[in-house]
């Protein structure tokens, strides 16, 4: 394939499933398992999958930014703003380090492995089919009550999102909803999760890369992190009006069937 059709693909990809609960990496990885492109480096590959991200980043910063910039005239809603940010910074440690100090090693034993991508895809499709029925009430309806051990905790359960098919955003409403908090909330705290996590994440690949890429591989970065952009804000837009009504046993459904599906495929 095309290097530039591939890395729109892979945007559009990105897009779509980075704040789904379905795994944008895994989806990724199995794109480029798929439908592979002889002109492009494996070097190259590895780091796009992760900095193709950035694009989403700011998709979440435009959607949100209204809630969560610190330029405002009340003092009461500054405070609250900076107690949330407060507690996203907690939330991100658990990442951060074990990012930090286990990159190369997680890209090594997961990045690529298909097979892996399948199982997670599978074992979380069943947790997110199930979870709402065994959960009583929600006690957090509201991003302000939650305190900063929940908020480390979440981010404990971000850090299962390293093995690929897993899904950051999966793993960390999963660890939300089993704290007590409202479908909404989870989920819009996953997102503020993803702003520093994900910028950690795609600052380490370029520092770790040595920015030697290609001024056409530069222009393919652009380009993915561009599409992933433009398609994640339609993403957010939709799921947070989904989740009002619905629940996630239709990303629970598809992840199993994507992943018994790959499956069969790579025998």
């Amino acid at each position: 394939m095309n290097p530039f059709l591939l890395v729109i693909l892979l945007g559009i990809v990105q897009g779509v499933t980075e704040f789904l609960p379905i795994s944008s990496t895994g989806h990724m990885i199995l794109v480029e398992r798929f439908i592979n492109s002889p002109n492009i480096s494996k070097h190259f590959m590895d780091n796009f999958l992760v900095i193709v991200q950035f694009g989403s980043i700011i998709s979440v910063l435009l959607y949100f930014w209204g809630d969560i910039h610190p330029f405002v005239k009340d003092r009461e809603v500054l405070i609250e703003r900076v107690t949330l940010w407060s507690k996203i910074v907690v939330g991100v440690i658990p990442a951060g380090v074990i990012g930090f100090l286990a990159d190369d090693y997680i890209t090594e034993m997961f990045m690529g492995n298909t097979k892996i991508v399948a199982i997670m895809l599978i074992v979380y499709g069943i947790i997110l089919y199930f979870i709402e029925d065994k959960l009583k009430a929600r006690k957090i309806t509201s991003l302000k009550d939650i305190s900063y051990k929940m908020a480390f905790a979440v981010g404990i359960f971000q850090c299962l999102a390293m093995i690929p098919g897993t899904s950051r955003s999966g793993a960390t409403i999963v660890g939300a909803l089993l704290l007590g908090l409202s479908k909404s909330v989870a989920a819009e705290f996953s997102f503020f999760l993803a702003i520093p996590t994900m910028f950690g994440a795609t600052l380490l690949k370029l520092m770790k890369s040595g920015l030697s890429f290609t001024p056409e591989e530069w222009k393919l970065m652009f380009l993915g992190s561009f599409v992933a952009f433009v398609v994640a804000y339609i993403v957010i837009k939709w799921f947070m009006g989904y989740i009002k009504t619905r629940t996630f046993k239709l990303f629970g459904v598809y992840r199993i069937i994507l992943g018994i599906l790959v499956l069969l495929l790579i025998k």
